[in-house]
C-alpha cells in the first residue's frame, strides 16, 4: 500500500504506514550508496536540535502552541526510541546532510499531525518546512547535531579507554620483572622488561583519552541559529539563544552559542 505526495518535483509514491514523505523517499532513490543508515546516536542528536528548535519558536510565539507541543511530544517519543525504523536515508549522500534533516522533519511532521489528528502526508496541520524546519537550515542543524552526537558519546569512549590504561597498567607491574629482548628495525637490540612494554601501551592510551577529552570541549561551540550561511537571516535572535538553552537543559552538556557563526557553518575543523 502506498500514498500518494507532492513536492515542487511533482508525485510520488511513498508507503502507507511510513513516517518520512515524499523529500525522504526521493533521497532513498537517488542515493543507494552503502546500505548504511545514520549513525543511533546522530538521529538522536538531530532529534533533540528539532525539539530545542520548535520549544524556542514556540515560546518566541514564532510557532502555535499546538503545534509546538506536538512536535516536542513526537520528539521525545523518538528520544524514547520509537520510530528509529523511520530514518532510511543512507549516511552517504549529497547536499551537507539535507537528505538526513528532511527525513528528520517528515518523521516529526507526520507524527505530530497523527496526534493533532491529521492524517500521515497532508502537511496541511504540520509540515516539515515551515513549522518542523522553522527558524532553520540543513547548515546550521547538520553541524550541531554532528557536534552533539560526538559530545554525547564522547564520555563511554574516554571511560573505556581509561579502564583499557587501568588494566595495561596492571599488567605492567605484574610483567615488570619480566625480561626480554627489545627489537628496531626488524631485529634484536637492547634488553627490556615485558612490563615495560605495557607501560608504553598504557600512555599511548592515556594520551589518546586526554586528546579526545580536549578536543570535545571545542566542539562545545554551535552554530545553531546560523541558518544557511552564518548571518542567521529567517531567525530571530531570541530564537537562537533560546534554542542554544533548551540544548543545554536537555543534555546537561555547556553547550553554547559560536562566537563567529561563519567559522562555525563552513568549518567542522573543531
Amino acid at each position: 500500500m502506498v500514498r500518494i505526495e507532492r513536492d515542487p518535483l511533482g508525485e510520488h509514491a511513498v508507503p502507507a504506514d511510513a513516517y518520512y514523505g515524499i523529500q525522504t523517499q526521493r533521497a532513498v532513490e537517488n542515493f543507494p550508496i552503502s546500505g548504511l543508515r545514520a549513525p543511533d546516536e546522530l538521529v538522536t542528536a538531530t532529534i533533540l536540535v528539532k525539539k530545542a528548535a520548535a520549544a524556542a519558536n514556540e515560546a518566541a510565539g514564532h510557532l502555535p502552541h499546538d503545534i509546538g507541543k506536538a512536535i516536542v511530544d513526537a520528539a521525545d517519543e523518538i528520544l524514547a526510541g520509537r520510530l528509529r525504523d523511520q530514518f532510511v536515508v543512507d549516511v552517504y549522500q549529497a547536499g551537507a546532510g539535507t537528505s538526513h534533516n528532511m527525513n528528520a522533519n517528515e518523521v516529526l511532521a507526520n507524527r505530530a499531525a497523527e496526534m493533532l489528528g491529521a492524517p500521515r502526508g497532508g502537511y496541511e496541520k504540520v509540515h516539515p518546512n515551515d513549522h518542523v524546519n522553522m527558524s532553520q537550515s540543513t547548515n546550521d542543524v547538520f553541524p550541531t547535531s554532528t557536534r552533539l552526537a560526538l559530545l554525547l558519546d564522547h564520555g563511554p569512549l574516554v571511560e573505556s579507554a581509561r579502564a583499557l590504561q587501568a588494566a595495561l597498567e596492571q599488567k605492567s607491574r605484574e610483567f615488570a620483572s619480566v625480561l626480554k629482548v627489545g627489537r628496531t628495525h626488524l631485529q634484536d637490540a637492547v634488553p627490556m622488561t615485558l612490563g615495560e612494554v605495557f607501560g608504553g601501551y598504557a600512555a599511548c592510551i592515556e594520551r589518546g583519552a586526554d586528546d579526545v577529552d580536549t578536543a570535545s570541549q571545542q566542539l562545545l561551540e554551535l552554530n545553531l541559529g546560523a541558518t544557511a550561511v552564518g548571518t542567521g537571516l529567517n531567525a530571530g535572535s531570541d530564537y537562537a539563544e533560546a534554542a542554544v538553552n533548551n540544548l543545554r537543559s536537555y543534555t546537561t552538556l555547556p553547550v553554547r552559542r559560536a562566537k563567529n557563526l561563519f567559522r562555525v557553518t563552513q568549518s567542522m575543523g573543531d
